[in-house]
Order: structure tokens, then C-alpha cells, then sequence
């Protein structure tokens, strides 16, 4: 089954509360004093005075263009995807194995990603930010969904809205969470993420004892998960690898009875040790390599298509492109394909004459991508096929073997940004 040209209708935001006339008092605050720091916070009144944000459809408008309106089309293999979190998940075992979906499913569409996973049995997902969670929601409604980067000051209201488990990850968010579910009787669940050598987002592992006890003091506390994040799993020598492990481990039997988390994609390739009672795959599972220097297991997910608009015929010693950085040595054929650095698709990944670049597949047959990549357009060296082309054919740019570790190698980059990159000028396609 196909999904794809699909006409869709979004909801008009509820609009915010009138302001009070004048005169009239605005609703109460409630301040509250925890006990951890002392420091006072204002919450806002009961969430049930709130109207409640509408969710956004399952498949947000924008998503899927007319193939004949634009120059390229990408198709996403769920089955595909679905393979990978079932590979993922044998090999974690007894672990649980959740998703990661965040920016936009790592570009391969949040929507129909996370609904694919949840029908094959995925129920905890793992996003960004507050406004990927309620895109979730919808496509996901029984499944238990994280952000990863917490709660912004004032809005711990709109977690509970579509409840949604914010990843608490510093004594300030914490301390607003606690001040949120004491007020209003929330009995919505959380993570603690400590720090074990990222340092970027986390709690101190300083703070893990004191942590620990205040948890333990509290029935209702609502802390479900405590996690970290691997810095090195994808060099699985590298020695912050088996410290990292060390210390959570110890954050773990402080937290007895809370389940533990702290493998990445890759982090699932190295010992059990790692796995602990939850894993967290996201790169994996749209088709790029998590043990990197070993042959990949998972299947390939995108396939990126461009429509090829024009062939003509050069001279040699003619130059392609901006800045004239590939030059032919010959009477060249060469292919013009409506795929450009608007779409994603980088601009050091075509040829010049001091580095090879990348390559597509035209009738078959690897070309080079030759000049460098504009706006809106690229150039493929065709003078080695054998078939005419004509106008309007299509030029696979990813797939047909060419994978998204491949062609991060040719853009300088990692395959992250590679499916990270796509854009949404594409007619996509979701194949089931």
C-alpha cells in the first residue's frame, strides 16, 4: 500500500482567552516553596481553566506535494523501518526497545513513522521538542512518549495536555515539575537524564544520591525512566564507552525499581552491558550504519528520486556550474536534474577537477554528479551510457545501492544530516 497525494485540511489553532476587562482581577497564581532548593515558583492556575490545544492531523498538510508539481519524489519503505526496530529490538533483548522520531523522523515523515512502529508493536518514543510530542500524540495515542529536551520555563501545562514525559535534565525544570503535579494534582510521569560524560544536557552525577532519596521519599513521584546518552558508541574502543556504562550503572541501583536507559543505535551494538532496561534507536532504524566500520544490518529505508530536465552536449575543456570547477576532458553528454541544495542535497557532493564526488543512477548505471551543486539543479555526467535519455526520465539519487552512509562520505558530512537534510519540495511517497 501506498501513502502519498493526499489531500489533507488543518485545524485552526484555538484562539487564546480574552484578556479580562478592566477592573476585573486576573485568576490567581499559586507560589510554592519545594524543599530541594528553596526557591520559590509560580505556577499557573488549573490546567482545567485552560482550553486545550487541538491536535494536528495524522499526516500534517505540506508533506506530500503533486508529483507533477515538483522536480523530485522520495519514497519512504516502512516495512523497511519496521525490519530495523525488529532487528534492533532481538538484539537488545530483554530489553524493551523504543523510537526515536524526532526531527521529523529523522526526515523520513514523524507521522507515519511513528503510527508504523506503534502498529508493529513500538510503545515509547522518544522526541525533541514540546510540539514534535503532540504530532506524536496523534499518530501514537496509547503509545508513552519523551522529550528530550525537557521543559521550557512556564510550559509544563502543555505536557499534561497530551501527556507527554518531559526528560529532566537540571534542577530548574525539576524543581517547576514537582511545583506543576503538587498544584495540580498531575500525576504524569518524567525522566531524569544524568550527565556521564557528554557534557551537554543532564543532570550532575554529583546530584544522583540526593536525587535518589528525595525519589524514594516521594509515593507519587512519578519518575519512570532515568537515562543517559552514549558520546563515543560508534568507536566502540574507545574507552568513555565502558565508563559511561560504570557510572550508570550506579545510578541505576540508586534508582532501584526505576527503569534505566542509556543505549543509542549504536550503543546497541556493544555489549549487553549497555542495554539495560530500555534501548533507544533512531538513526538505525531509517537505514544507516550504527557499527560503521562493519557491514550494515539494517535494510535501506529512503529512496530520493530527480526528474532529469535537460541533456545537451559539451565540448571539451567546457566547465559545468557555479565557479566553473569541473571542466570536461572531452565531447561530453551531461544530464541537468531538478534536486538542488533547497532540497537537501549538498553542494560538495558533486565533482571538480581536484575531487572525485558523488555519483547517480541513470538507466542503471553509476554517474558521476559533476560541478558544483546549485539552488535548484545539479549535473550528472551521462558520456559513458550506452541509452538515450529523455526529458522527464528519473535519476535515482539515493537507493538503487547507494545509501545514506555513502553519500554523507561524498557531502563531507554524517549520515544524520544526510536524511536530516530532505526537504519538503518532494512528492513523498510512504510505502507499506
Amino acid at each position: 500500500m501506498l501513502f502519498g497525494r493526499r489531500k489533507l485540511k488543518t485545524k485552526r489553532p484555538t484562539p487564546a482567552p480574552p484578556a479580562p476587562p478592566p477592573g476585573e482581577a486576573e485568576p490567581p497564581t499559586v507560589t510554592i516553596t519545594p524543599s530541594s532548593d528553596g526557591a520559590p515558583v509560580t505556577t499557573p492556575p488549573p490546567i482545567a481553566a485552560e482550553p486545550a490545544r487541538p491536535l494536528p492531523p495524522p499526516f500534517m498538510a505540506g508533506d506530500t506535494l503533486p508529483a507533477a508539481e515538483v522536480g523530485a519524489d522520495l519514497t519512504v519503505d516502512c516495512t523497511a523501518v519496521t525490519h530495523n526496530w525488529r532487528t534492533l529490538a532481538s538484539r537488545a533483548a530483554p530489553a524493551d526497545c523504543a523510537a526515536v522520531v524526532k526531527a521529523d523522523a529523522y526526515g523520513c515523515g514523524l507521522e507515519p513513522i511513528t503510527s508504523t512502529l506503534a502498529a508493529a508493536g513500538c510503545s515509547t518514543f522518544f522526541v525533541a521538542q514540546l510540539a514534535e510530542a503532540r504530532r506524536a500524540r496523534a499518530a501514537a495515542p496509547a503509545a508513552v512518549i519523551y522529550v528530550l529536551n525537557g521543559i521550557a520555563p512556564g510550559s509544563a501545562q502543555y505536557f499534561a495536555e497530551i501527556d507527554a514525559r518531559p526528560v529532566i535534565g537540571n534542577l530548574g525544570e525539576l524543581t517547576e515539575w514537582d511545583a506543576f503535579r503538587t498544584v495540580h494534582s498531575w500525576r504524569g510521569g518524567a525522566a531524569l537524564h544524568f550527565d556521564t560524560g557528554m557534557n551537554r544536557l543532564g543532570l550532575p552525577m554529583e546530584e544522583a544520591a540526593s536525587l535518589a532519596g528525595r525519589v524514594r521519599s516521594m509515593p507519587n513521584h512519578g519518575i519512570s525512566l532515568v537515562m543517559s546518552h552514549f558520546a563515543c558508541a560508534d568507536e566502540p574502543k574507545h574507552p568513555l564507552n565502558q565508563k559511561q556504562i560504570r557510572d550508570f550503572q550506579e545510578i541505576r541501583v540508586m534508582f532501584r525499581g526505576v527503569a534505566a536507559s542509556l543505549a543509542n543505535s549504536a550503543g546497541i551494538f556493544l555489549d549487553s552491558s549497555a542495554h539495560f532496561d530500555l534501548v533507544r534507536p533512531g538513526i538505525a532504524l531509517y537505514g544507516a550504519n550504527p557499527t560503521v566500520a562493519n557491514v550494515n544490518p539494517m535494510r535501506p529505508v529512503v529512496e530520493l528520486r530527480g526528474r532529469l530536465l535537460q541533456a545537451r552536449i559539451i565540448p571539451e575543456g567546457a566547465t559545468v556550474g557555479y565557479g566553473a570547477t569541473w571542466t570536461a576532458k572531452r565531447v561530453s553528454r551531461i544530464a541537468i536534474v531538478a534536486v538542488g541544495y533547497a532540497d537537501g542535497f549538498s553542494r560538495p557532493i558533486g565533482s571538480s577537477d581536484a575531487r572525485r564526488g558523488g555519483e547517480a543512477v541513470v538507466h542503471g548505471k553509476r554517474c558521476p554528479i559533476i560541478g558544483r551543486v546549485s539552488m535548484d539543479l545539479l549535473a550528472i555526467d551521462i558520456t559513458e551510457l550506452t541509452k538515450d535519455v529523455h526529458r522527464g526520465e528519473w535519476v535515482t539519487l539515493l537507493g538503487e545501492g547507494i545509501g545514506v552512509d555513502e553519500m554523507a562520505g561524498w557531502a563531507r558530512t554524517i549520515n544524520y544530516d544526510v536524511l536530516t537534510r530532505l526537504g519538503h519540495r518532494f512528492h513523498r511517497v510512504w510505502k507499506r
